[in-house]
């Protein structure tokens, strides 16, 4: 049997790359309807249409499988994020509209899905220290996009604590909505917030 071609690898590579991205989103859509308990390796594959074996092949480990389908899910994200407003607020986008978006990064199957890995991390001693960098790594990512799109020049006094100020809130908003779906409420408070950010960073 002669050696594979770079033809033969190709598809095959791409065949790889179609898997892996298969088996994280299962494991996000996993963990954000079961929780940790219920979103074991042989769930997540059979939801992504692949062998378990095929699983292990990708992911060593449940945990690597799960940190690694949060961190993919948050960049596929941001790069939408980034996506909705090209030119950042300071190119005329509308504030509002960014205050609203990012309030969207924390009331969606995202967000549930890291809270079960953030609660499953806090006793799974395994599983605390990756979270813990992932969590900061994408805390920093989503702070840095906040500020491109805001326009918000961080050298001017309050300017960062109103950045943090408004993930903490876009936090906290996602996690009412985990328990009851207050979109009335949550739309009105949305816009006035995008009101108070728009006046603090002018």
């Amino acid at each position: 049997m002669g050696a594979l071609t770079e033809a033969d690898r190709a598809p095959k590579q791409d065949r790889s790359r179609v898997t892996r991205q298969r088996l994280l989103e299962a494991a996000v859509a996993c963990l954000a309807e079961h929780g940790w308990a219920g979103s074991t390796v042989s769930v997540v594959a059979e939801r992504a249409g692949v062998s378990r074996g095929a699983a292990q092949h990708h992911f060593r480990t449940r945990e690597e499988l799960f940190t690694a389908a949060v961190e993919y899910v948050a960049e596929e994200r941001s790069a939408a994020l980034r996506g909705l407003f090209p030119g950042g607020a300071g190119a005329g986008a509308d504030r509002a509209a960014v205050v609203a978006a990012l309030v969207d990064l924390y009331t969606g199957p995202l967000f549930r899905a890291a809270l079960h890995l953030w609660v499953a991390a806090s006793h799974e001693e395994q599983l605390g220290g990756r979270v813990a960098e992932l969590e900061s790594r994408v805390g920093r990512e989503t702070h840095r996009i906040a500020v491109e799109l805001l326009g918000a020049d961080e050298s001017r006094p309050g300017v960062r604590e109103t950045v943090q100020g408004l993930l903490d809130m876009a936090r906290g908003l996602g996690l009412a909505n985990l328990l009851t779906d207050d979109a009335g409420r949550r739309e009105r408070v949305v816009a006035e917030w995008g009101r108070l950010v728009d006046g603090a960073l002018r």
